[in-house]
């Protein structure tokens, strides 16, 4: 099994925008083959540390790498990210497996 955490970070006052564009193609990768989970998490208020609030955390699971692979140039992901693109000023995603 394949996990990834994506951090991603919009532009000041975005994060909604972004997350709404986001929420319209869970339904679809969540159809993907091989997907197990797929979702977003942000911040609990007032819980420390805080990401902050311009920042979203995606939470996947997946089959295999190939799996992964295709869902990262299926058609509503390259849709997805042209649409995201200006409104994310930065990104780290972690590709892990269990130890």
């Amino acid at each position: 099994m394949i996990h990834v955490l994506a951090f991603i970070t919009a532009h000041p006052g975005k994060r909604t925008q972004l997350l709404e564009l986001f929420q319209a193609v869970v339904p679809t990768v969540r159809e993907e083959h091989g997907c197990i989970e797929y979702g977003v998490v942000v911040d609990v208020p007032g819980a420390d540390p805080a990401f902050g609030p311009d920042t979203y955390v995606v939470v996947e699971k997946w089959e295999n790498l190939e799996a992964l692979k295709a869902h990262s140039v299926a058609p509503h992901m390259k849709s997805f990210g042209a649409a995201a693109g200006a409104l994310i000023a930065k990104r780290a995603v972690h590709v892990l497996q269990p130890a």
